[in-house]
């Protein structure tokens, strides 16, 4: 902002002498016409390229302004993005920021996979569940920027018809992959879009990798200890952030409460720890069936949620399916065969966080009280 104002400044001052000097020059048109037209000739060709140098210094400096508010608008991006340790902000930054620098209609980032880890994936704009970000050449090389087009047989309004990407490289070497995508049919990503698409990517790979870090210390303290699975106070965390998320962007998000039928029945009849090895089972069978993007967590007791991005009542419903097949399909230990009833809802416009839960919570009581077994849609009739 200070180059800038420092730039307005030079401008008017530099207007300012212009004008002066055309002023001098007029004056000195008018004494030099009493001594013949060829003096009159000769000053008005200083006058005119005066005013050209003028012109030409005028927007010299205007280009400087604007790539000094250019320059100032990446740093300000940069800085928000490095302004944060949670990776779900910093993501959605970056994304924010390579939409702005691009004017893309969407963008997608997808974090390379560590170990047993899935790949992180966060998107705007297109669905993060199963999106593959544009890559390089078939022969291994590391292209610093990558654009591609895309055609159909029967193209429709809202598709994807360019994509550009860029690496995301952090001093431990490669992150993972930035992209962003035009739904314009008519339009190409350029060469300078491409530059600071680039740039932008070259400063947030650090910050994003130093977020990832910082999750997965935070992870261990996120888990619980008996299934594996995220804890109520993660659970809580992701729940008001992910509405928080949906609301701002317009975009979809389900939820589905659930728990086992009768377990206290089956706790007595095994006793604690077989119980707890029941629900240990369980979890991994819950774990089977979700999605990468789903967040699977235990909310207390033989209680389970699943926070579902991106995805309608329609989709909760499904899972529920998938749940009761891996769940009730074939026994578990000494318990044998389970069922579990459930609460689905989808995101409203007035709901937050606590409503949200409170919604699907009351679905799943609804579903114990018609008989268990099923699940129920909150605010509406049974789901299956």
């Amino acid at each position: 902002m200070i180059a800038a104002v420092s730039f307005s400044i030079l401008i008017g001052i530099c207007v300012a002498l212009g004008l002066v000097a055309l002023a001098l020059g007029a004056v000195l048109l008018v004494v030099l016409r009493r001594s013949g037209r060829s003096a009159e000739a000769r000053v008005s060709a200083v006058v005119a390229t005066l005013e050209q140098r003028m012109d030409d210094l005028a927007r010299e400096l205007a280009g400087a302004v604007d790539r000094a508010e250019e320059e100032g608008r990446r740093s300000r991006v940069l800085g928000e993005i490095a302004g944060s340790i949670n990776l779900d902000e910093v993501l959605n930054r970056t994304l924010e920021g390579a939409m702005s620098v691009t004017r893309a209609d969407a963008a997608l980032v997808r974090i390379t996979a560590r170990g047993d880890e899935q790949p992180i994936v966060a998107s705007i704009g297109v669905p993060s569940d199963g999106a593959e970000p544009v890559t390089g050449p078939p022969d291994g090389t590391r292209p610093t920027i990558v654009q591609v087009s895309y055609s159909y047989a029967d193209p429709t309004d809202g598709l994807i018809h360019r994509g550009l990407a860029v690496p995301l490289v952090a001093a431990s070497g490669a992150v993972g992959t930035l992209c962003v995508y035009t739904k314009d049919p008519d339009r190409r990503f350029d060469a300078a879009e491409g530059k600071r698409l680039a740039e932008l990517a070259g400063g947030a790979s650090a910050a994003i990798e130093n977020a990832r870090q910082f999750r997965e210390a935070r992870q261990l303290a996120d888990l619980d200890a008996l299934t594996g699975l995220h804890n109520r106070r993660y659970f809580h965390e992701t729940l008001a952030r992910e509405c928080a998320r949906a609301h701002r962007y317009s975009r979809r998000l389900a939820l589905i409460v659930f728990d086992v039928d009768d377990f206290k029945e089956v706790n007595d009849r095994i006793g604690h720890l077989a119980a707890d090895g029941t629900l240990a089972e369980l979890a991994e069978r819950v774990r089977s069936v979700v999605r990468s993007a789903d967040i699977a967590c235990r909310v207390g007791g033989d209680e389970f949620a699943v926070v579902m991005p991106e995805s309608g009542l329609e989709q909760a419903e499904q899972l529920y399916d998938r749940l009761q097949a891996a769940i009730g399909g074939r026994g578990i230990g000494q318990a044998g065969q389970l069922r579990i009833s459930a609460g689905v809802t989808e995101l409203k416009p007035d709901d937050d966080s606590i409503s949200f839960f409170e919604r699907a919570d009351a679905a799943l009581y609804r579903a114990k009280d018609a008989g268990k077994g099923r699940a129920f849609a909150a605010d509406g009739p049974a789901a299956a």
